[in-house]
């Protein structure tokens, strides 16, 4: 029989791949934590370690400060005895995938949360949670590259809406994605303060003041979200870059996209509808005053508005403050009571490129067949503004003299006051309620 020869390099580089895929198989095992283990099982955590609850009552005030995973049996619940955070995490590359969390403590000023997530904890995991908040569902502060997925947060009904906190809380956070959560009943459903570089996408909130609430953000991206029985779907203020498309609010009471101090932003292919006077959320009392615009401008310049559909609300696009240079046109007006409410010294035209915007009450025609109107669209007239500034004027709103006031200005064009005009109205919507409903 022949000698055989082994190679001892060969040898050598096979058993260091075999111990390291060992070790790798060691430190990737699942460490089972019983209902009162989690303590201490925490202050064993390496770096790496996967940390599983089991059915049961967890104590919680826990502070992770190792990169680990922490996931859940679906009957696992973490409680905070009504103190401080439930879960605090301070290292970074930290995943919390599943867990159930209840009974945090509800100080506000000490944003107490279910999960907070602390400066430095970058590239936070926050995955499939059913938060029951008090003060804040979660709170990212000063951290980057987060990812907050598929969390469920319901706010404390037993509170006051002013004393509830925010569902998803971001200060000064960057980079970081928002996906696919459901927040309902908590203060503001998601607010972004002084963050940027983020993305809000595909999230549901409902029943809050705020859907969605920006202050001081800037070049993040909102798209897909849905919002209905806010007070607002979404308040966008003090914030520029912002890129605002395909998101969906109805049934909001005062304002679908609230544009506040709002600059360099790019607002397009959402919709508002029915957005009219409601009950206050989480009440059947109905808001005094609320006001039901789709879309409202306020101090807000040099933004690009485009292919929106505003529907069946009380007021379509409101448009004051200051509000200019901003490029309006392929939106589609369909059926609100007031199209337009324009409150400004000078005129302002809504097209841009020879295209105009889409309005269900536009009488005009098209006799070369272009898809473009052949006279200007003017929604507002004197009546109009006389209205918007003598509010109790609305009862001579059939009366003769006014009858008489619009077919004159009808009739002498000279005499109507500067405001919006379409100078190349659309024939046909380039959105339609059913692609929505």
């Amino acid at each position: 029989m022949p000698p055989v020869f082994i190679n001892m390099k060969i040898t050598q580089t096979f058993l260091l791949t075999a111990l390291i895929g060992w070790s790798t198989l060691l430190s990737a095992a699942i460490i089972q934590v019983a209902p009162g283990e989690l303590p201490a099982r925490l202050a064993e955590a390496q770096d790496g370690d996967h940390l599983h609850l089991l059915a049961g009552e967890h104590i919680g005030s826990i502070v992770i400060e190792r990169s680990i995973r922490l996931t859940a049996e679906p009957d696992a619940v973490v409680d905070g005895e009504g103190t401080g955070s439930i879960l605090t995490v301070k290292a970074p590359d930290v995943t919390v995938d599943g867990l159930t969390l209840r009974n945090a403590g509800r100080l506000i000023a000490e944003l107490e949360a279910g999960i907070f997530v602390g400066r430095n904890a970058d590239n936070a995991r926050i995955l499939n949670n059913r938060i029951y908040a008090r003060a804040f569902g979660i709170w990212l502060d000063s951290s980057k590259d987060s990812w907050l997925e598929g969390n469920h947060i319901s706010g404390d009904v037993s509170l006051r809406s002013q004393d509830r906190g925010n569902g998803l809380h971001l200060f000064n956070v960057s980079k970081a994605t928002v996906k696919n959560n459901r927040v309902e009943l908590t203060r503001d459903g998601i607010y972004m303060d002084a963050s940027n570089n983020n993305r809000l996408i595909g999230n549901q909130l409902h029943d809050q003041r705020y859907g969605v609430h920006y202050m001081f953000s800037h070049f993040n991206e909102i798209a897909g979200n849905r919002t209905w029985g806010n007070r607002t779907g979404f308040a966008l203020m003090a914030s520029h870059t912002l890129h605002v498309h395909g998101n969906h609010a109805d049934g909001d009471q005062n304002y679908g996209f609230l544009l506040n101090d709002l600059k360099n932003s790019t607002i397009e292919n959402n919709t508002a509808l029915n957005i009219d006077h409601g009950t206050s959320p989480g009440t059947d009392v109905r808001i005094t005053g609320a006001e039901g615009k789709a879309l409202f401008l306020y101090n807000a310049n040099s933004n690009v508005i485009r292919d929106n559909l505003m529907a069946n609300t009380a007021i379509g696009v409101h448009l004051t403050a200051g509000s200019s240079n901003n490029r309006i046109y392929r939106n589609n007006l369909v059926n609100n009571r007031s199209q337009v409410m324009y409150v400004a010294t000078g005129g302002s035209e809504w097209s841009h490129d020879g295209q105009g915007n889409f309005w269900t009450d536009y009488v005009g025609w098209d006799m070369d067949s272009d898809g473009i109107g052949d006279v200007a669209h003017e929604p507002n007239d004197a009546v109009d503004r006389l209205l918007w500034t003598y509010p109790m004027a609305r009862v001579l709103m059939n009366s003769p003299a006014v009858q008489l006031l619009r077919w004159v200005q009808r009739a002498f064009p000279v005499l109507r006051p500067p405001g919006v005009k379409d100078s190349f109205p659309l024939m046909r919507p380039t959105r339609s309620l059913e692609e929505v409903s």
